[in-house]
């Protein structure tokens, strides 16, 4: 009895590794064993005891060392984010896309003024040249708006066109439809239609009420290569390539000049489209070098043929010339 009060008072100090204060040894057996039902055996937590090392303390240990970064301040990420904007907005204008604003009438109804047109800057800097019936915007070739009011815009207007975000004011840009391109002859008499080639145009474009050309008849006269004949749909109250003959290129605008291709109506809203092609600018024949595509093809399907002959003939006469066809 004394030895066994004695053993229970002792195996505290034998093993103090255990954090035990209960010298029975019942508490410690027990959680070894497996209950008879077959359930595992429940271990207890090492953070219930007041010096054990358990997971609450590895919890604040790995909140420490992951500490949540504190995000930056949204008026610290703004001026960034505006750069950005602006940045991409200069680079879309300048490569790809820009707003301009429709100043007048001359292009109605396809175009009413204050109407908003997206203009493609992308193809012309793979070598896109203007085709017949595009509407394009272009630099004043020189002398086309003389005398024209020049708007006066303010500091945030300038620096809004000059990103893009907003149609430019001070430049002289001018927007018509390509009627002929470089190489074609183009005409129109008083009371008849514009033709290309030889070939009349069907223009349902043109303002109701007008005529083709009665105001300023023209032609024929041909398109220097690398220039354009441009016309305005409201005919009677457009000053396009028919009033500025007398000036360098005869009416005509360079290539060079052209700013890209108006595509699309995109404000406002209620009157947004597409500008297409009309269907007249499709008709066979149109094209200055579609009457000279058959001869062209004439031409390299006979070549082959040609030197083929010669070459029998060449085989035919050296036959005709061994000896062995003498003899």
């Amino acid at each position: 009895m004394a030895v066994g009060a004695r053993s229970g008072r002792e195996e505290p100090e034998e093993r103090p590794e255990s954090g035990l204060a209960d010298p029975s040894p019942a508490p410690v057996a027990a959680p070894a064993s497996s209950p008879s039902d077959g359930t595992p055996p429940v271990v207890p937590t090492q953070d219930s005891g007041p010096g054990g090392g358990g997971s609450g303390g590895d919890t604040t240990n790995e909140g420490e060392r992951r500490a949540p970064r504190a995000p930056r301040s949204f008026w610290k990420e703004l001026p960034l984010l505006i750069g950005i904007a602006l940045v991409l907005a200069l680079l879309i204008k300048t490569f790809l896309v820009q707003a301009f604003s429709i100043p007048s009438d001359s292009m109605q109804d396809t175009l009413q003024r204050g109407d908003r047109v997206l203009v493609d800057k992308l193809t012309p800097w793979f070598g896109a040249e203007p085709q017949r019936g595009e509407v394009v915007v272009f630099h004043d070739p020189g002398g086309w708006l003389d005398g024209e009011p020049t708007p006066n815009p303010n500091a945030a207007q300038k620096f809004l066109s000059f990103i893009g975000l907003m149609p430019s004011a001070e430049e002289k840009d001018l927007i018509k439809r390509v009627i002929a391109v470089g190489g074609d002859t183009v005409e129109c008499k008083k009371g008849g239609p514009v033709t290309v080639n030889g070939h009349a145009l069907k223009e349902p474009y043109i303002f109701p009420g007008d005529s083709a050309c009665d105001d300023m008849p023209f032609g024929p006269l041909k398109v220097p290569d690398g220039r354009i004949w441009v016309m305005g749909d409201h005919r009677q109250n457009s000053l396009d390539s028919r009033y500025h003959q007398e000036l360098t290129g005869g009416g005509t605008v360079s290539t060079n000049e052209v700013v890209g291709r108006a595509f699309t109506i995109a404000w406002p809203l209620n009157r947004m489209d597409w500008l297409g092609v009309p269907d007249t600018f499709g008709q066979p024949g149109l094209s200055a070098m579609g009457t000279a595509a058959p001869a062209a093809l004439g031409l390299v399907g006979a070549v082959p043929m040609v030197l083929w002959r010669r070459r029998k003939l060449l085989q035919a006469q050296v036959k005709a010339e061994s000896p062995v066809a003498k003899g």
